[in-house]
């Protein structure tokens, strides 16, 4: 290569080569840079909630999170009103085809059974030849206590008041036949100690029968009660989960319509309609289902409490009304001051406290059937009873006189003779028979009442599933069609 001459420029310089740097030397071996550790990866939860906040700041996350919770209190909306009201249908259910007929079973066991009684010391009366209408009813009587007697036994819990009351009654009810059994054979050989044998059948009745059949009787009342309970009281946490579903599909229309000046999402409608439609459902329903199950009561089986019990205590009464000629005064009460003690029959003592609590047509059991029946139907057969009752009391008192002057005959044909000797039996045939038909009536009343109650939530869990379902679908489906727009 030529260069130019003298004070021609120079050629360019050229740069010298560079050289790593060398790092300093330690004991003679080169130094090596230790890796920087990787930051810490954080959890897989944390990183969701993070991604899910950060989603959760824009419009489609907040419209996912107010789909989610629409969707979840339409459907808790409708799970529990499916709930609390098959609860309630169940327990309408049992009040009308369990427990009322269990009670009614229960009363029927201790009609019976005075029934039977009243039957055994009017055919001993008879004398050696009983009548066979009275047997055969007396019959009728024990058959039909034994029959309710299982059926109580396989519907009692087991060590339950019920269980105990009837495993009594059914050791009981052998030995009390036995007596009267004895009564008779007695009787038919005019043998006196047959009367004893029939009192002491009538203790056994009235001091361990009678009371254990009442003690079976008021446990399935309380049971019927309890079926009340479960059934009548309103469904507030249903109603309100209704109330506060409404409101959320309203607030999530509004939101919506601020947002993009729609007034309707055919979705959002939806299911406010079909929330609507189930919480309507379950409010008038229950209303009329309450108000059947209370009339049902009020005019049902308090009218039928106090009917039983007004025919026990007739049926007790013409059983002491024929134990006192049985007994011809071997039995005596003191009554009245300690000081100044009065003797008086006991059997006819029992009898005129019974009548007593009876009534009239204005008083006593009587007088309470009057004023609880809501129909003639209803108060006409026990307004018939009470004019019965009236002509039955002085009936007995002639028939008492007969026997305080030694008339025995004459006070016998004054309770059980012929039609023609106006006996008192024949008073009491009337007063049981208008009772019966006065308990075939509230019994209809009971029942359909009853059944209008229990038919007034008939499909409504079935049809608040379903509409809960389809509501859910619509608020779904209605933030499903916002989502679409942003896409």
């Amino acid at each position: 290569m030529t260069y130019p001459p003298n004070g021609s420029a120079a050629p360019p310089a050229q740069a010298a080569p560079t050289m790593p740097a060398v790092p300093p030397q330690t004991g003679g071996a080169q130094a090596q840079v230790p890796p920087q550790p990787a930051p810490p990866r954080r959890p897989a939860w944390v990183e969701g909630r993070d991604r899910l906040r950060a989603a959760a700041t824009t419009e489609p996350g907040k419209l996912r999170i107010i789909g989610a919770v629409l969707a979840l209190l339409v459907v808790a909306f409708g799970a529990v009103t499916t709930w609390q009201m098959t609860d309630r249908s169940d327990a309408a259910n049992s009040v009308l085809n369990r427990s009322q007929p269990l009670s009614a079973d229960a009363a029927a066991i201790y009609r019976s059974l005075a029934d039977a009684n009243t039957a055994a010391s009017s055919g001993f009366l008879a004398g050696g030849q009983e009548p066979a209408d009275v047997r055969d009813r007396y019959k009728r009587d024990i058959k039909t206590a034994s029959e309710k007697l299982a059926n109580a036994a396989s519907n009692a819990g087991a060590g339950s008041s019920a269980a105990t009351s009837v495993s009594e009654l059914n050791k009981l009810l052998p030995e009390y036949t036995g007596l009267i059994e004895r009564a008779r054979a007695n009787n038919r050989q005019g043998l006196p100690l047959g009367g004893a044998y029939l009192r002491y059948a009538n203790d056994k009745m009235q001091k361990q029968m009678l009371p254990a059949a009442e003690k079976l009787y008021t446990a399935e009342n309380q049971r019927l009660g309890a079926d009340y309970d479960d059934a009548k009281p309103y469904p507030w946490f249903a109603i309100a989960l209704g109330v506060l579903a409404l409101a959320a599909l309203g607030w999530a229309q509004r939101r919506n319509y601020r947002r993009t000046n729609r007034v309707f999402n055919h979705g959002l409608v939806a299911a406010t309609a079909a929330s609507t439609v189930v919480l309507l459902w379950l409010i008038a329903g229950h209303t009329f289902a309450r108000a059947g199950l209370s009339d049902s009561y009020d005019h049902g089986v308090k009218s039928l409490n106090v009917l039983h019990d007004a025919r026990i205590n007739s049926l007790k009464a013409r059983s002491n009304e024929n134990l006192t000629l049985v007994s011809r005064g071997a039995e005596t009460v003191e009554v009245g001051p300690a000081d100044k003690p009065e003797i008086k029959d006991k059997f006819d003592y029992e009898y005129q406290a019974q009548m007593k609590r009876l009534g009239s047509a204005d008083s006593g059991l009587l007088g309470q059937a009057v004023a609880i029946a809501d129909d003639a139907a209803g108060k006409n057969p026990v307004k018939d009873a009470a004019k019965n009752v009236s002509v039955w009391k002085d009936r007995h008192k002639t028939a008492r006189d007969s026997d305080d002057a030694g008339d025995y005959k004459g006070a016998l044909a004054k309770v059980v003779g012929d039609k023609s000797d106006e006996p008192t039996g024949e008073c009491f045939d009337n007063v049981d028979k208008a009772l019966e038909q006065a308990l075939a009536h509230e019994q209809g009343e009971f029942k359909q009442a009853a059944s209008d109650g229990k038919g007034a939530m008939a499909g409504l869990p079935v049809g608040a599933a379903v509409l809960a379902v389809l509501a859910a679908a619509g608020a779904v489906l209605g933030i499903g069609r916002r989502l679409s727009e942003y896409r």
